[in-house]
């Protein structure tokens, strides 16, 4: 079995991934949500598809010009957090950066409501 996909949503509830993908045209939308699929369903994805950026914590997915970049927490789940459309060779270093930032806030977060829940119980 592959993994559990969920999006990221910031404190504000605003989720970048979802507006990405609403914003695509129907034929777009469909072979981002294959490549997702494949995801979900396959232990091992072709690097074609899926593939950790060097020097980072986080992962690209691919299909077609379109990338999205997100990132594995814990043993199977990973949290789509934003995507572009690719117009160079190399993913700009400013989208890696946002990620990074959304993995950041998304750990911080979960370890808080962690220690609450803890806490409280």
């Amino acid at each position: 079995m592959g993994k559990v996909i969920t999006f990221y949503k910031t404190a504000t509830g605003k989720c970048p991934i979802e507006d990405f993908l609403d914003s695509l045209p129907d034929k777009d939308a469909r072979k981002v949500t294959w490549v997702l699929s494949l995801i979900e369903d396959l232990e091992k994805v072709p690097a074609s598809y899926f593939k950790k950026l060097v020097g980072t914590d986080i992962w690209e997915c691919r299909a077609g010009r379109y990338r999205i970049l997100c990132f594995v927490a814990g043993n199977s789940m990973v949290v789509l957090t934003h995507g572009f459309v690719k117009k160079s060779q190399k993913t700009p270093t400013s989208e890696i950066e946002r990620a990074a930032a959304y993995r950041k806030d998304f750990l911080n977060r979960r370890r808080r409501n962690a220690s609450i829940n803890n806490e409280t119980v």
